[in-house]
């Protein structure tokens, strides 16, 4: 009967699929989890990353920020005027440098 014999192997594979699956949706969180400045390097790019450590840092949160230089991995973003704030991989602000006192409502709105 082949077709009991398909559903086996299945069955016997599906604890390995749902490990690697398990393992992909850590990997995932892991990379969302976190703050990111998009921009050239520019002044006002390095503003907004100061102004965010700043408020990261009134905040108690995690002060490690990744500054991203690659305009394609920018533009994956959506975002086309930098600087912009991605927060758990969401953009919250993108064109302006914003202050710390902006920064901290967008982080305490975005992790709540």
């Amino acid at each position: 009967m082949g077709l009991f014999n398909f559903g086996k192997k299945k069955q016997e594979n599906a604890p390995e699929a749902v490990k690697e699956a398990a393992v992909q949706a850590s990997a995932n969180t892991e990379a969302e989890a976190s703050v990111k400045v998009l921009g050239s390097g520019c002044a006002l790019c390095d503003q907004l990353e100061a102004a965010t450590v700043a408020a990261l840092g009134e905040l108690g949160m995690d002060t490690s920020i990744e500054h991203v230089r690659d305009f394609a991995v920018i533009a994956s973003y959506g975002v086309m005027t930098t600087p912009a704030l991605v927060v758990d991989g969401k953009v919250l602000s993108y064109g302006k440098v914003l202050k710390k006192d902006e920064v901290k409502i967008l982080l305490q709105r975005a992790r709540g």
